[in-house]
């Protein structure tokens, strides 16, 4: 991890502060486990530090997350953006939904090592948005580097209740898939409520989109995984 001085700066730059030696430690386990396992291709210090620790909180500058809200973190992989969220919101109730086990395994270690509480559920979107037990029951979805938007608003919104907000944190080209994914977003119950282009402290581009969810769900949304293969995307 980046010396404490260096983390500090960085985090007051971007205006949060964060609690370094539970992100240094979160820091440590990703990169032991990236030995054994895939989880990311970013492992030096400089770059866990920018393009994963501050990526995930930033957004949280630009939006405002209502205290103890439910938050589901859709395709959470490594557990970003919602775990470093969660080290700067502790309030938050967190669930990291992922389809690979082992990757849920790390998560336990993280949440373990760094003394959160988090759901762990190992599942497809697809498959939990049609669950009982997850559709229209979180305040907040959030997903960054898992797909277009268009899939995403399929994977995402059913998971939301009325009233919910979706956060996709995108790359610069982020504007261009919300356009793109407009009409899946509308035909999921959301809205697009804002389209947020801003910068990490790197120059990096990125893009917030904010989707407001303002009805329920067809019934029919989510598609299963073989009908999403075969018929791609909402257009």
């Amino acid at each position: 991890m980046i010396p404490r001085e260096e983390f500090e700066a960085l985090f007051q730059k971007i205006g949060v502060e964060g609690d370094y030696q539970s992100f240094a430690l979160y820091c440590d386990l990703l990169q032991e486990w990236n030995k054994k396992m895939n989880l990311t291709a970013i492992t030096d210090d400089q770059g866990v530090a920018m393009k994963h620790f501050a990526d995930s909180v930033l957004p949280l500058t630009l939006w405002e997350v209502p205290a103890r809200a439910r938050v589901i973190d859709v395709g959470t992989g490594a557990g970003f953006p919602s775990v470093p969220m969660k080290l700067v919101r502790r309030d938050l109730e967190l669930t990291l939904l992922d389809s690979l086990r082992k990757r849920l395994d790390f998560l336990q270690a993280v949440c373990t090592g760094i003394g959160i509480d988090a759901a762990l559920v190992h599942a497809r979107a697809e498959d939990a948005g049609r669950n009982p037990a997850h559709r229209e029951k979180y305040q907040v979805a959030t997903s960054r580097a898992v797909a277009g938007l268009d899939l995403l608003a399929e994977y995402c919104l059913p998971l939301l209740q009325v009233g919910g907000t979706f956060l996709a944190l995108k790359g610069s080209g982020g504007r261009e898939e919300a356009e793109a994914g407009a009409k899946a977003v509308a035909l999921c119950g959301g809205r697009i409520r804002d389209v947020i282009g801003y910068q990490l402290p790197s120059g990096d581009g990125r893009t917030l989109v904010v989707v407001e969810k303002v009805e329920a769900a067809p019934a029919r949304y989510p598609r299963t995984s073989q009908k999403i293969a075969k018929a791609g995307p909402l257009r």
